[in-house]
């Protein structure tokens, strides 16, 4: 009987090596949304899409251009995050979801961001659109206006909420290409990954807020997201997740009910971690062994470090690309920290695939008589 059962668990084991169960192909997953989509956050490449370019209201997803919009004047130093922020009436009268702001009082951009991004604060988008045009019409003037810059050629915004409304509508590869431009932004994801906080209003009073991404405790990896709901939308998601330094953007738009669309962004997170990887040939920071020749300089030679992660995004087992990195000839002093003095490519018979440039790793003053001299006396 023992023999009988070993000879049983050998072939069960010959059958997992030498017959491997293939991996989900795109063809075999299965959508009951609206629409859907996969994107490599890395290299912009659309891994999966079913009805992506389906005009759809998306609901809270608007909130996605109202937060890059706020990041943004943060980056351009319009506004910052310590910047006191007074609450309208008009602000603190929104229905939905909401921070229940108290009109009159005075609260800090941060803390405003983090309702947004944690619990979809309506009252809070109110409040930073004012904080940052003047008006709520304003500021949609100037997410259709980023919307253009980022080529969503299929939106249309009309408020900063996602409050159900005529005329507004996005699609899912629309939504992908601005959440993309947002988790460029370090400082949304120190938000994004708190599942519950205490919002402290002026007086004291405490509203709690809980963050509406469930995927961030549900899905290995993910650390942001957007959800949305109205009756007309249906469920809607836009989410994040990284692994194995490869981050993909998953967006779902009218799911049938709130589990379908986490179910699948799992789905698609699953589908593109098992097909695809992003195979990283240098990091951001990283000193290159080779160095460089300074002419005219009291250093003969400097290193060099990448100023980006020069990464090859592909599927699984596809090894082309070779890299190559290259100084500029005949550089010469003084060179400061931060000057670009080379190239570092990944090359595929000829064709380059991608680029960052080499900066300087060290100030280089330029040679002086004194210099000159000790040298030509060394060299003695």
């Amino acid at each position: 009987m023992k023999n009988k059962f070993l000879v049983f668990v050998v072939c069960v084991l010959a059958i997992f090596c030498f017959f491997p169960f293939a991996k989900a192909s795109a063809s075999q997953i299965e959508i009951l949304s609206k629409s859907a989509l996969l994107m490599s956050a890395d290299s912009g490449e659309i891994l999966y899409q079913y009805n992506a370019d389906e005009k759809r209201p998306i609901a809270s997803m608007v909130k996605i251009m109202t937060l890059l919009l706020c990041f943004d004047s943060i980056a351009d130093k319009k506004i910052s995050f310590d910047d006191m922020v007074t609450i309208s009436e008009r602000a603190s009268s929104m229905g939905g979801s909401q921070a229940f702001l108290d009109a009159g009082s005075q609260y800090k951009v941060d803390d405003l961001l983090k309702s947004i991004a944690i619990s979809s604060a309506n009252d809070s988008c109110v409040a930073m659109a004012e904080h940052i045009s003047g008006s709520v019409e304003d500021f949609v003037n100037l997410m259709n206006k980023k919307a253009n810059q980022l080529q969503m050629n299929d939106t249309v915004f009309v408020n900063c909420t996602g409050l159900p409304v005529a005329g507004q509508f996005s699609t899912a590869n629309d939504v992908a290409k601005m959440f993309g431009e947002l988790i460029k932004y370090d400082d949304y994801f120190k938000y994004t990954s708190i599942w519950m906080d205490d919002f402290v209003h002026p007086g004291g009073r405490v509203t709690g807020l809980t963050n509406t991404n469930k995927l961030i405790r549900q899905y290995n990896g993910c650390d942001a997201g957007k959800t949305g709901y109205t009756s007309e939308a249906k469920h809607c998601l836009a989410a994040t997740a990284k692994r194995n330094d490869m981050r993909l953007i998953s967006v779902i738009v009218g799911g049938p009910d709130s589990k379908t669309r986490f179910e699948e962004n799992k789905k698609l997170f699953d589908f593109g971690f098992a097909n695809y990887q992003n195979k990283v040939f240098l990091k951001k920071g990283e000193v290159l062994e080779q160095k460089a020749t300074v002419f005219g300089g009291k250093n003969k030679e400097l290193s060099g470090f990448v100023k980006d992660n020069l990464t090859l995004f592909g599927k699984k087992g596809d090894n082309k690309g070779e890299l190559q990195t290259e100084y500029f000839e005949n550089i010469k002093a003084p060179v400061k920290k931060g000057d670009i003095i080379g190239k570092a490519f990944i090359k595929n018979q000829g064709e380059i695939l991608a680029q960052t440039d080499i900066l300087c790793a060290i100030d280089v003053q330029k040679a002086g008589f004194v210099d000159n001299f000790n040298e030509i006396i060394s060299s003695w």
